[in-house]
């Protein structure tokens, strides 16, 4: 565990520290680099950014920080607020607190509360407004504003304001230059874009595509594997022992067709029929969603990208069909070539018909049950309707027995005074 960071509470703008959206967070080495994970307050458990039961009051997220089982406290952003976190990595001088340009930039854009980062070396920018669509990160500029944790400091930077200020605008011109910009131009601001190129921590295509997401989906279900994409796309997983193994190979096919841009696959998955709420669900103790891994695990499985100017027969994911080097003249790699190719074809086409025929198989299940649902109202009707006869014939019997066993009594008491 690192140092405590000591939290200036006083400095933070009151109506964040109002909210019930806080946890603690403590650093953690995974895979050789320090990372900072959310744990619950009181109980140190880990803490999820899609959970509200492990969030907690500012108040009792800072008195766990400073018994020092936890580095510091973070807030947690959600669809409910109006907030958005800034975040600016190895942009500051801790000793001669120098700035870059780019931060410098963003700040004085921004114009809202900023403080300074837990490491020192960067900064964080508070603000409202809404993100605009695509990718929220590029290199050491990070934005977001739900289902995210913000470590929070309150070591406020002077000359910027103490207020958490609405600025709509300044959000989408810094979203478009510093996270969608990739041509390495100057913006307005004087700064070229190639100051921020993305560090290329993710594996990814270094070919742009450039297809929208309507142009892509067409191009994909006229592949040589369009009825894998489609089945897969309309949400059909019957050929996978799992739902995540669908998801993964839907994913490894957006990754070929995007060029492994994530924001992409990530809105395109979210129109497919797979989506369910367990994407959006925090699976991992770095913080990542199991959406967020699953799209980079499938880049990185990807060692092939669509490139739209190469031709039509390249451009086909996964192919197995490549022909074989072979000296010129040789008859045999030629013949082993075309046996390969035809066996092949015949393999995938008969594996396109078992996962047709499943497909079939599981829309009939779906089917029965959708009549076996709408009969179980009927037959439980039934069932009652018979249950009452039951019960009124019973009620019947009961009092036909009952009325004869008093005309008997009555009988014999007659006789009996007859006989006197």
């Amino acid at each position: 565990m690192s140092e405590t960071t000591i939290i200036d509470s006083d400095a933070l703008p009151a109506g964040i520290r109002t909210r019930e959206q806080w946890v603690c967070w403590r650093e953690e080495h995974r895979d050789g680099k320090p990372t900072k994970i959310p744990v619950t307050p009181s109980t140190g458990s880990f803490a999820s950014s899609t959970d509200p039961d492990t969030w907690a009051k500012f108040a009792t997220a800072l008195e766990y920080a400073e018994t020092g089982d936890a580095d510091g406290v973070g807030f947690v952003f959600t669809e409910d607020d109006p907030y958005v976190g800034v975040d600016l990595d190895d942009c500051r001088d801790p000793e001669s607190e120098d700035v870059d340009n780019t931060a410098r930039d963003i700040i004085k854009r921004l114009d809202s509360f900023t403080e300074i980062s837990p490491s020192g070396t960067g900064y964080h920018v508070l603000t409202k407004g809404d993100l605009p669509d695509g990718r929220n990160r590029k290199g050491s500029v990070e934005l977001y504003d739900n289902a995210r944790f913000f470590t929070v400091t309150g070591d406020h930077v002077d000359g910027t304001p103490s207020r958490i200020a609405h600025r709509q605008d300044a959000l989408v011109a810094i979203h478009s230059e510093y996270i969608q910009d990739t041509n390495g131009e100057a913006s307005e601001s004087g700064h070229s874009r190639t100051d921020i190129e993305d560090a290329e921590t993710d594996k990814g295509s270094d070919v742009s595509t450039d297809l929208t997401d309507e142009e892509l989906i067409e191009k994909a279900t006229n592949a040589s594997n369009g009825a894998k994409f489609e089945r897969l796309w309309n949400g059909h997983t019957g050929s996978y022992e799992s739902q995540s193994e669908a998801d993964m190979a839907l994913c490894c096919m957006l990754a070929f067709w995007t060029g492994g841009e994530q924001t992409q696959m990530d809105r395109l998955f979210r129109q497919s029929g797979l989506i369910r709420p367990k994407w959006d669900e925090v699976h991992y103790a770095d913080g990542s969603t199991y959406g967020e891994k699953t799209i980079e695990r499938a880049i990185a499985n990807t060692s092939e990208f669509y490139d739209p100017d190469a031709t039509d027969e390249s451009n086909r994911p996964n192919s197995s069909t490549e022909k074989p080097a072979a000296d010129e003249g040789s008859d045999s790699s030629e013949r082993t070539w075309v046996y390969l190719t035809e066996k092949n074809r015949l393999l995938a086409d008969r594996v396109d018909e078992l996962e047709a025929r499943l497909e079939q198989k599981n829309e009939r299940i779906d089917q029965l049950e959708a009549e076996i649902e709408r009969l179980t109202p009927e037959r439980t009707d039934r069932d009652r309707e018979r249950q009452q006869v039951h019960e009124d014939q019973s009620t019947s019997t009961r009092e036909d027995n009952s009325g004869s066993e008093t005309a008997s009594i009555w009988r014999r008491t007659k006789q009996l005074f007859e006989s006197d």
